[in-house]
């Protein structure tokens, strides 16, 4: 099998445009990041944790989403792939980035993203050999040092837990529209950073979290993360506690680990 095999059509922006226009278009198609286009050649990708980098930074405060461009948040780097590369050394190339766009010369033909292999793979096995080990959150924490978590640490989402018990998942996109929320009621610089500083987790996270066990087979995983287009799941134990995080990208790195 082959990238055109399993390539979608990406959906794009333009540099120029604003942040918060892009939010808009990544909940209607209900994405993580969009490509970035500069007079229709690539540009770049836009993703949800690099808008919530951008809108938390303190050189921004005062400034609506609405007033920042797509280009202050883009990630210049894109591995540019040919329609005939296989899908085992794109899987490869998956590893170091978080989507490959297929070109023929300057015409972009699509991409592909975790989504596109899993949709195309037969996984075996059970959650717990293809999980990673969780970071979480509570519910009283504050936003900042969780989107702080988020970003140095290069993770998509915290299960939020409280007692040792699940209560809640917090990911990025959440965080980058409360910021937007925060940041489009246009206050001064000072009394921004003091809203936000005081949002919590609890305020933001999303309380009904869909969560899998240790021993759930892998397909059912994969399954539950396509169909309800989830970017990652808890993973308890059989005494209820959080013993990982499993996501696309965790089961492609096991895809490849296992060959």
């Amino acid at each position: 099998m082959q990238v055109k095999d399993i390539m979608t059509e990406p959906v794009t922006i333009d540099k120029s445009e604003r942040l918060g226009h892009a939010l808009d278009i990544m909940e209607k198609n209900d994405l993580r990041r969009l490509l970035v286009t500069n007079k229709g050649k690539i540009g770049g990708i836009i993703t949800t944790r690099q808008i919530a980098r951008v809108l938390g930074a303190r050189k921004s405060l005062g400034m609506p989403a609405s007033s920042l461009h797509v280009a202050s948040a883009t990630q210049d780097s894109v591995i540019k792939v040919l329609a005939d590369m296989d899908m085992l050394d794109a899987m490869l190339l998956l590893q170091k980035t978080s989507v490959l766009v297929a070109v023929d010369g300057e015409k972009i033909l699509g991409w592909v993203r975790p989504r596109e292999i899993l949709e195309k793979a037969n996984v075996s096995g059970l959650a717990s050999e293809a999980m990673r080990y969780p970071l979480t959150a509570n519910p009283n924490d504050r936003l900042v040092h969780a989107r702080r978590t988020i970003l140095d640490r290069d993770v998509g989402r915290l299960p939020v837990v409280e007692a040792g018990r699940l209560v809640g998942i917090l990911t990025e996109g959440d965080v980058a529209k409360a910021l937007r929320a925060f940041r489009d009621l246009n206050d001064t610089a000072s009394k921004q950073h003091t809203r936000i500083y005081n949002i919590l987790v609890s305020d933001v996270m999303t309380h009904d979290v869909k969560y899998v066990y240790t021993d759930t087979p892998l397909e059912e995983v994969k399954s539950i993360i396509l169909s309800d287009n989830i970017g990652g799941l808890p993973v308890l134990n059989h005494r209820e506690e959080v013993a990982g995080m499993i996501t696309r990208r965790s089961i492609l790195d096991y895809l490849v680990r296992t060959g």
